[in-house]
């Protein structure tokens, strides 16, 4: 359909997948042929005005398009959620509490390489001034 009439951005691919659903090939064909001037594809809106439709706007477009995104979202983490809990049964938390595993040491954690010690005061201090 896009050989018959002007598509220059995505909100006019759009619009073109609309009129495709809402008035069937045939019709957008017919009028598509009916608004060319001098060879020349017609714009959308022409032929919108000619089938006395009003196109919805870009925010409905991206309104509907968020819906979508966010619905294959939730889908997806539905998904992974159902994976995780497969792999581990849930716990109860008194006998989480009572298979906690044991520390390694039995001191405190230490540091593996001493801290730095503080830099020696330089001779050249006070104003160059």
């Amino acid at each position: 359909m896009e050989d018959l009439v002007r598509v220059h951005n995505e909100y006019d691919r759009q619009v073109l997948a609309w009129l495709r659903v809402r008035v069937g090939d045939a019709a957008l064909q017919s009028a598509a042929h009916q608004a060319a001037t001098d060879g020349e594809k017609p714009y959308l809106s022409t032929i919108c005005r000619s089938l006395g439709l009003r196109p919805p706007s870009r925010g409905t477009f991206r309104e509907e398009a968020a819906r979508t995104h966010r619905a294959v979202g939730e889908r997806y983490l539905a998904r992974i959620r159902q994976i995780l809990g497969a792999d581990q049964p849930e716990p109860d938390r008194a006998t989480a509490a009572s298979h906690r595993p044991a520390r390694p040491f039995s001191r405190p954690f230490q540091r593996p390489f001493p801290s730095p010690s503080p830099r020696p005061a330089s001779r050249l201090q006070g104003s160059l001034f």
